[in-house]
């Protein structure tokens, strides 16, 4: 009897033991799958957040970018028509010499004036511009205006107008002065580098594309709406519709073969167009994931362990999962350097590009404007025999030079920051223990160019201008460094080195 007794309770012990193992495994089993389900969740939710927040980043970033070279499209439009007052014009031959001059010294293509008879001056022609341009329509102009011109069928420009009430030339008076920017110049300001994951595009109010770049595949090069339209909800469309129309901002998801796909969009200063960026988030989601689903199958596989050794396994999970996390944050702040760095460096050059000489130029304008910049030097660049060397020897001889010129000029300013902001031009902003070493530098600069001259080398003409007490922006700096360059241009043609004509 106590024999039959002591079986029954080890029989007993023994199956609340396999009974009891069973369960803690099962609830750990349970909890790891649970607690996986919603990591996959959260992170989703967390990825979905990021995406957005990184669209609205490059969204805000870019309009601002367009928004400074339209202010300062605008200053030197006021530089432009300050010059012409104190020009004593008496024909239209000297205002079109005039006209080429502002060219010239403020890289204003396009610059035009109107008389009070809505007759457009240019460099080389004059037309009635009432019916063409739509700022004329009004009786007269009281402030700025940014408004659409339409040439060539579809392709668009942006025309900056402001109005100049005390200007009289030729004894008529002129009701306002213009420019036209190309659109391809404000797609460049735009350009999105990561184009396998994020793209970007130019719409008008309608939807219309106007920057001939690819939206996705869904949306591709078409109208937004009409790409849209049975993606997202009639009440979602018709909200998005309404944002274009009114200058609002906004943003969309919906899916397309699967995919999830975000845009975002702002609008570009008071020109009536809707600055768009779409990432496709699955390509984020995917990867995580997969870590997700990994992390699950290994946990699984620990089910014949007792409770203590998925207690051990899952710590051991959990710091190899912070391992990963850790990594791959690094991975994606190494991935953002690397775009900010692309989003800033002249591809043919390696030194900093246009974009990232406006968000420099913005800084010291602020310290300038704050009073906490003493010492502050600019160096305007330009080479000579450009075009001579792509019209006899060709552009990839032409693209040579270029290199070889940035090479020169960031050897001798070897404590300054070198940007190239066009395609014969480069700056170079000296600070510090650069601006300490201007004037050596600057004259072994001339004297490596000049000894070039004779040995067919490269040759750089430079100007130069320091910060001084009056100067309001960097730009004030930069006019007189301009007009010195172009002195030294003459005096290096007088020595024999190429120019664009010759």
């Amino acid at each position: 009897m106590k024999m039959k007794m002591k079986q029954i309770t080890n029989r007993t012990f023994l199956l609340t033991a396999i009974i009891g193992s069973l369960l803690i495994i099962a609830m750990v089993t349970a909890n790891s799958i649970h607690s996986s389900h919603n990591t996959i969740l959260k992170t989703e939710e967390a990825i979905f957040t990021v995406s957005r927040f990184y669209l609205e980043s490059i969204a805000d970033r870019r309009s601002h970018t367009v928004a400074n070279q339209i202010e300062s499209e605008f200053i030197q439009m006021e530089t432009a028509l300050d010059y012409i007052q104190h020009e004593d014009i008496e024909s239209q031959e000297e205002l079109r010499q005039t006209l080429g001059k502002i060219k010239n010294l403020l890289s204003l293509n396009r610059f035009a004036l109107v008389d009070q008879d809505n007759v457009v001056y240019t460099q080389y022609t004059t037309y009635t511009g009432k019916s063409r341009h739509e700022f004329l329509s009004e009786e007269t102009m009281t402030d700025r205006t940014i408004s659409t011109v339409s040439i060539y069928g579809s392709y668009k420009q942006l025309c900056l107008a402001i109005p100049t009430p005390d200007l009289t030339i030729m004894g008529k008076p002129f009701k306002a002065c213009f420019i036209q920017i190309d659109i391809k110049d404000i797609i460049d300001l735009l350009s999105v580098d990561n184009k396998s994951s994020t793209y970007f595009a130019l719409y008008s109010k309608n939807g219309s594309n106007l920057s001939g770049t690819e939206l996705g595949p869904a949306i591709s090069y078409h109208n937004i709406f009409d790409a849209t339209k049975g993606l997202v909800s009639e009440d979602v469309w018709k909200e998005n519709m309404d944002h274009f129309a009114n200058d609002v901002g906004g943003s969309m998801t919906f899916i397309y073969g699967g995919v999830t796909e975000t845009l975002c969009y702002v609008p570009l200063l008071n020109t009536g167009w809707e600055f768009t960026v779409l990432i496709h988030e699955n390509v984020i989601l995917d990867q995580i994931r997969d870590i997700s689903e990994n992390n699950l199958l290994a946990n699984r596989k620990q089910i014949t362990f007792t409770f203590f050794a998925e207690l051990i396994l899952a710590a051991i999970l959990f710091l190899e999962l912070r391992e990963l996390s850790k990594e791959k944050l690094n991975a994606e702040k190494e991935t953002r350097i690397a775009f900010q760095n692309m989003a800033t460096k002249d591809s043919m050059t390696g030194v900093r590009n246009k974009h990232a000489y406006l968000e420099y130029e913005n800084d010291l304008n602020r310290k300038i404007h704050n009073n906490e910049l003493k010492h502050l030097a600019v160096v305007v660049c330009d080479i000579n025999g450009l075009k001579h060397i792509n019209d006899t020897l060709g552009h990839a001889a032409g693209d040579k030079l270029i290199k070889d010129a940035c090479a020169l000029i960031c050897e001798i300013f070897i404590h300054g920051a070198v940007f190239r902001v066009g395609g014969d031009e480069f700056v170079v902003l000296l600070q510090d223990k650069g601006y300490d070493s201007m004037n050596e530098t600057i004259s072994t600069m001339n004297r490596k160019v000049e000894a070039n001259i004779h040995e067919n080398g490269v040759v750089v003409s430079i100007g130069y201008a320091v910060l001084e007490e009056g100067d309001h922006h960097v730009r004030d700096i930069f006019e007189r460094a301009d007009k010195m360059m172009y002195v030294r241009k003459q005096e290096l043609k007088a020595m024999g080195a190429k120019t664009r004509d010759s």
